[in-house]
């Protein structure tokens, strides 16, 4: 089966996970492709300096998966918190680059707010594109009872923005939304100021006050969303102390990652 790329085909590309008994299959490589074996890319800011404790999205020991990573050149955090225009040709070039080069068979970001640009994204590829974790509200509001919301943990409250939530599918704004900022926190916010260090336990127990306080704003939050791809270290923690389904960047990435990598099933009957 044939699929295009920006109107050339990518010959190589085939889907069906290989395994002894059916490895004896015709292959052919995607013209020029380079490595291989990588379900997700995942595109990332250039210029940053903090610690990416395993948990976070751009930890390799994060998954039980390979993942490929790439660098949109000269990105820093404060262009993707501004959703600065001038950035998305350089975004679609690295993700392009894995998707072409280098085999991806779906794209994800490790920041939610390059949601900034999913739309765009998104339309200059052939492959499945989640920009942001904020593209899981629409599902999250779907698993709840009406009238329920979700709490969002965030790494910067006031770049939470309706153009924002439009652009991962999200016209209500706000609307149903609690959200919680952590940019006040004395280490997370190591995340927004890149001074290249935390105490990580301070920054959990950092995270788990933010917690208690978006827990406190509303009785009708009935799941929680972290933003930030820094934030799954502490999901557990944060899950363990609200009570409450929490969702977050690497639950988007496994679920892309099932939905090109789909495997056989064997067992009794």
């Amino acid at each position: 089966m044939e699929t295009r790329f920006e109107g050339r085909p990518f010959e190589g590309r085939q889907y069906g996970y290989l395994h002894e008994g059916n490895d004896g299959v015709f292959v052919r490589n995607i013209p020029w492709q380079q490595v291989g074996g990588y379900s997700v890319g995942v595109v990332h800011i250039q210029n940053t300096s903090y610690p990416f404790m395993p948990g976070n999205v751009v930890n390799a020991c994060t998954y039980d998966f390979p993942v490929r990573m790439r660098a949109v050149e000269g990105l820093d955090t404060q262009q993707v918190f501004d959703a600065d225009p001038s950035i998305v040709d350089n975004i679609i070039a690295a993700a392009r680059h894995m998707v072409e080069k280098e085999g991806v068979r779906a794209i994800c970001s490790a920041c939610g707010f390059f949601g900034n640009y999913h739309k765009k994204v998104a339309a200059a590829l052939d492959v499945p594109t989640a920009m942001s974790s904020l593209v899981q509200i629409p599902m999250i509001r779907a698993t709840l009872r009406p009238g329920q919301k979700i709490g969002v943990m965030t790494a910067t409250a006031k770049s939470l923005t309706d153009s924002l939530l439009a652009e991962c599918g999200i016209e209500t704004g706000l609307e149903g939304l609690v959200v919680q900022d952590t940019q006040q926190t004395k280490n997370f916010s190591c995340v927004c100021d890149n001074r290249g260090y935390w105490d990580n336990e301070a920054a959990r127990n950092e995270i788990l006050d933010c917690a208690r306080e978006l827990i406190s704003k509303d009785d009708n939050i009935g799941a929680i969303l972290l933003e930030c791809s820094d934030m799954p270290p502490y999901a557990s923690a944060v899950q363990a102390l609200t009570q409450l389904p929490v969702f977050d960047f690497i639950g988007l990435i496994k679920w892309l990652h099932h939905s090109v990598n789909q495997k056989p099933y064997s067992g009794w009957i």
